[in-house]
């Protein structure tokens, strides 16, 4: 059973994680951080980065920021 120390490191994590990324996406797709926010909750981006943070967070960013994008695109977004 998780501890509360254990869920609190995963929340601290799972966090420190978003804060993160998506500025590499805005800088990668050229949006300012605002933008890039908005844009991944309208196409999918950011449920896809709440749902599988744990598993991108291990890939290097690069990929992490191209999977999120292919998400977005299947999702209508354009950049």
């Amino acid at each position: 059973m998780a501890t509360k120390e254990d869920l609190n490191k995963e929340i601290t994590d799972k966090i420190s994680f978003i804060s993160y990324i998506i500025p590499k996406f805005a800088g990668e797709y050229k949006m300012e951080t605002q933008e890039a926010y908005f844009y991944l909750k309208r196409y999918g981006g950011w449920d896809f980065l709440l749902k599988h943070w744990w598993a991108l967070h291990t890939d290097n960013p690069f990929w992490a920021v191209r999977d999120i994008h292919d998400i977005c695109e299947q999702n209508g977004g354009l950049r």
